[in-house]
């Protein structure tokens, strides 16, 4: 019981802190309508009338993600795609699992700065300054740590089982780049060249990264 306690408390606190970069909104909600048509930036509102607790209702976050695969860890998102209700309020919430060893590989939120929360197990942390500086920590049950927006981070479970932890993000649509995938698994590729000049590395060390993406 007293885990489920801590659970549900700093689910709340991921979210209450996490700092708002949305503009203010300037009526009480405004619920996305995730069917519209209408290209703005951000989602248009349904009818408020129509609006009822649901709109601003997400379960799920108690369920264990599926971390067999190559990374060995599963993110299960809370954005406004998720739950419509978040639409212009500026916040975002997830929960990561990882099974030993696992990683979440470097990325960047291009929207949003992240509030990382450990629940359970001790996860290595780190992210990338301007100045190409790494600043990392070990983590262990109940730290906090922040990654600022748009910096490159990653963490990794360096314990002896299962992590979890619980990020808060400061907006509804925090975006994702993930750095191997988006230089290597682009639609249309970026010309092999450009890679091989950039990392210094051969054609088939471009190819062979590419392959597995």
């Amino acid at each position: 019981m007293a885990s489920h306690v801590l659970f549900l408390g700093l689910l709340a606190i991921s979210c209450s802190i996490a700092l708002t970069s949305a503009e203010s909104p300037l009526q009480d909600f405004c619920v996305a309508d995730l069917t519209s048509n209408v290209v703005v930036n951000g989602f248009v509102c349904i009818d408020p009338s129509l609006v009822d607790a649901n709109n601003f209702l997400f379960s799920g976050l108690q369920i264990k993600g599926d971390t067999t695969n190559a990374l060995g860890s599963a993110v299960s998102l809370v954005t406004v795609s998720q739950l419509p209700g978040l639409n212009t309020l500026g916040i975002a919430m997830a929960r990561i699992d990882y099974a030993q060893g696992g990683v979440i590989p470097p990325h960047t939120h291009p929207r949003a700065t992240e509030i990382f929360t450990v629940i359970k197990g001790t996860i290595d942390v780190g992210f990338v300054t301007s100045a190409n500086i790494l600043l990392t920590k070990v983590l262990n049950e109940g730290d906090v740590y922040v990654f600022p927006q748009g910096l490159v981070h990653y963490q990794r479970n360096v314990g002896h089982g299962h992590a979890v932890a619980i990020v808060g993000l400061s907006s509804e649509n925090p975006g994702l780049i993930v750095i191997p995938n988006n230089l290597f698994g682009s639609k249309p590729a970026i010309p092999t060249d450009v890679l091989e000049k950039s990392f210094q590395v051969s054609k088939t060390v471009v190819e062979g990264i590419e392959s597995k993406l």
